[in-house]
């Protein structure tokens, strides 16, 4: 029974992959295109990225507390660590963002960046999913042990949120709503090479259970 689900699993995820295929396409041409930028038209880039979403952000009344580093410049660290790839085009860093109201500003903080952490991980299991469908394309792996890794992968998100090791928090700002109480927006930056070892300890157990050869097949997928 396994077997005959795990055969299934590979024929979905080798269909899935198709369709997907046009769309990580275009992912890694962007990809390779913000590689290739020479400084100054990444700078430029960043620039017109940047002044847009602060310019967003201020319209809904978004604020810094004082002695913050302006919203603008937070912002422009924040596009900067984004378009940063390997030569595999794995993100250094994975971002996400939450949101959180509290009577307080502390307390929506705590809880805004406890949800960012759990999006965090999902982005994590996202951009992994995507490596091994890339994997699959190139034929360097089968449609089966794909299968299997995305499996697992996607199963343990709760564990990659906990296995996290120090997040950076790039951008954080407040708003006071209607009911006067602190609305925080916090967005996340996680080294890419930690997020790989996250997913791999996260799932070692698992894919334990499936022979040491998909485990090793896995390190070789993360470059670990």
């Amino acid at each position: 029974m396994r077997k005959l689900f795990m055969t299934a699993l590979a024929v979905i995820m080798a269909s899935a992959i198709c369709f997907a295929q046009a769309d990580q396409s275009e992912i890694r041409k962007n990809r390779q295109e913000i590689r290739k930028l020479a400084k100054n038209e990444l700078t430029d880039r960043v620039d017109k990225a940047t002044r847009k979403e602060a310019k967003k952000l201020a319209k809904e009344g978004w604020l810094v507390k004082p002695g913050a580093l302006p919203l603008v410049k937070q912002l422009e660290k924040s596009y900067l660590m984004q378009y940063e790839y390997d030569e595999n085009l794995f993100p250094k860093y994975i971002m996400a963002e939450a949101s959180s109201v509290g009577e307080n500003y502390d307390a929506a903080k705590v809880a805004a960046l406890e949800l960012a952490k759990t999006n965090l991980a999902g982005q994590i299991q996202t951009e992994v999913a995507a490596l091994v469908e890339n994997t699959v394309a190139n034929k360097q792996l089968s449609a089966e042990d794909a299968a299997s890794i995305t499996e697992s992968v996607m199963a343990n998100k709760n564990i990659i949120s906990q296995t996290l090791g120090r997040v950076l928090p790039v951008v954080e700002c407040y708003r006071i709503n209607s009911k006067k109480n602190n609305e925080v927006l916090v967005r996340l930056a996680y080294s890419g090479e930690m997020a790989k070892a996250a997913v791999k300890q996260a799932v070692r157990e698992q894919l334990a259970d499936k022979g040491a050869q998909l485990q090793n097949k896995l390190d070789n997928l993360l470059g670990l």
